[in-house]
């Protein structure tokens, strides 16, 4: 993770005994690219010309066994690679879903989810193409050698011709490839962030449809996309060059050889067959230099696509716990905020902000870095997700049937579904359902309308009975009626567990044992709600204004 060079090298060492094959048949392949045209000069120069039959039909016999061979040969190399394409993709795949496992419920805080599309979709085919130079790459190498070995043979400055090709491909190609990374680079951070925009859309789109706001977001992800594609351009220009080139310049090295060969030829410093074989020498270097700006191209796009794997890679995960919690129920802290959480109480959460609110139960659902303390120890190093609940209205709903969907990881007890779902004021859910408990919830409760969809997550949460439950805005996406049935029956669903409620809504706040008012993201005053109303002037302008908003209702939702 030091880097995408690294990784690359990584995704190398991770397959030796592969890659070195791979290697050993390219090598071969562009070797035996090299063999027909020598072949070719010398049943002109020993069969032709001297009018040999017998030394012609054996050159010619040669010449097909070494195209037969060098045709397995090619079969072998290809199959090879691809074995090494679709390993070092997969690998990179499984260290990615590794990663996130890690993460754990702590990943969409750390990254969009679109970037983790495009990272499964693009960057990983981008690395594993990367993995092609290690094979027909090195045998390009080897090739290049070999032929001005052999152009050395018939002409020191053919040869010379030769191995200047590479310094001139660098000085003309390598500018390009720096261009290329920077265009690449910008592009691919936008493509990362129009795939997040897209996700949200797709994730939102029946909210959107209901509020009315479905053709100002289409018009920010035109806005947005028209972006990309301005980079895509740019990208596009430079990669056209460099691929221009990648076919140019071969075809102008093939010309200069062929000139001076021929020359040569026609001053008698070379034979008829060695002509030819030059011509052939040429002919297949264009596969060799081919293969270099293809690799640099190739090699090019991997950082860019590696430096996204490994920024990924390099999120922090949550420190593995090492103790077990408290004995018994224990009070939870937030030092950061001063909120305390009192095992056997219902408490409220307050605030104007409610990305404030969010973060005091991050801080003491341990997801990410807190100092929170709960029964004197420090939260950061113990086992909570059995004990403490975090729910939240983003909580994914797994398809299933209805009791299952609330059951979660547990196996559904009948009668403890239905208490919860009548603690979160669902049955009329399970009423409108042609099966009741055991219809279908479709994935992430498609089938279901935001409110409804909102009452399974809280049923779910009060299903699984955890010793702390820490409940984000349970009732954002209901009417004012169900809000006040919710309000009503989580104190004796909740009865002997400690409860901490985020929500300005009024008929929870009235039911809350006690009332935490935070201001800043700092603990501002505590007490009942009617003391709060009394004497916080602010508090009671914010429960006033919440309970001054019209209605949300579940058809909107």
């Amino acid at each position: 993770m030091r880097g995408p060079l690294p990784y690359l090298w990584w995704l190398v060492r991770r397959q030796k005994l592969r890659i070195a094959t791979g290697a050993l048949l390219g090598s071969l392949w562009m070797v035996g690219l090299t063999l027909p045209p020598y072949l070719l000069s010398q049943a002109i120069d020993r069969g032709l010309q001297r009018r040999d039959p017998v030394a012609l039909t054996a050159w010619v016999a040669v010449l097909f066994a070494v195209g037969a061979i060098n045709a397995v040969l090619a079969i072998l190399r290809h199959r090879t690679m691809t074995k090494i394409r679709l390993d070092g993709g997969f690998r990179t795949v499984r260290a990615v879903i590794a990663h996130a496992t890690r993460l754990g419920a702590a990943l969409p805080r750390r990254i969009g989810a679109g970037e983790i599309v495009t990272i499964g979709i693009a960057d990983v085919w981008v690395l594993a193409q990367a993995l092609t130079v290690t094979g027909p790459g090195f045998g390009a190498a080897v090739a290049y050698v070999v032929v001005a070995v052999l152009l050395l043979e018939i002409s020191p400055l053919l040869a010379v011709v030769v191995l200047a090709g590479v310094p001139v491909l660098a000085i003309v190609v390598g500018p390009m490839l720096g261009r290329l990374q920077r265009a690449g680079a910008r592009y691919r951070e936008r493509q990362g962030a129009l795939a997040d925009r897209l996700v949200d859309i797709i994730g939102g789109l029946r909210i959107l449809n209901g509020l009315g706001g479905k053709d100002a977001y289409a018009h920010r992800y035109r806005r947005d996309s028209q972006r990309v594609a301005e980079e895509g351009y740019r990208v596009g220009a430079v990669t056209s060059w460099i691929q221009a080139l990648g076919v140019g310049l071969p075809a102008l090295f093939l010309a200069v050889v062929i000139w001076l060969a021929a020359r040569m030829a026609a001053q008698g410093d070379i034979t008829v067959g060695e002509l030819v074989a030059v011509w052939g020498y040429a002919a297949v270097l264009v596969v060799p230099v081919a293969f270099f700006i293809e690799g640099g191209f190739d090699v090019s796009r991997a950082l860019i696509a590696g430096r996204r794997v490994v920024d990924f890679l390099r999120l922090p995960v949550d420190p593995r716990p090492s103790g077990q919690g408290p004995d018994a129920p224990a009070v939870l802290r937030d030092p950061e905020s001063g909120v305390v959480v009192i095992p056997g109480r219902l408490t409220a959460l307050a605030t104007a902000r409610p990305a404030d609110a969010v973060a005091v139960v991050d801080r003491l659902g341990r997801y990410g870095p807190t100092a929170a303390v709960w029964g004197g120890a420090r939260l950061e190093g113990l086992a909570v997700r059995d004990r403490i609940l975090v729910a939240d209205n983003e909580a994914y709903l797994f398809t299933g049937a209805l009791g299952e969907v609330v059951a979660g990881r547990s196996e559904p007890d009948d009668e403890a579904v239905a208490r919860a779902l009548t603690a979160a004021s669902a049955d009329d859910i399970v009423d409108g359902l042609p099966d009741g408990t055991a219809s279908l919830v479709d994935t992430h409760g498609r089938n279901l309308s935001g409110g409804q969809r909102q009452r399974i997550r809280l049923a779910r949460a009060l299903y699984a009975d955890p010793e702390i439950l820490l409940a984000v805005e349970p009732t954002s996406a209901v009417d004012a009626h169900t809000e006040a049935a919710i309000a009503e029956r989580l104190p004796a669903a909740r009865a002997g567990r400690a409860t901490l409620v985020a929500t300005t809504s009024p008929a929870l706040l009235d039911r809350a044992d006690v009332v935490h008012y935070l201001v800043g993201g700092r603990l501002a005053a505590t007490g009942t709600h009617r003391a709060l109303l009394d004497t916080e002037p602010g508090y009671r302008a914010l429960v006033t204004r919440a309970a001054g908003e019209p209605a949300t209702t579940e058809s909107v939702g």
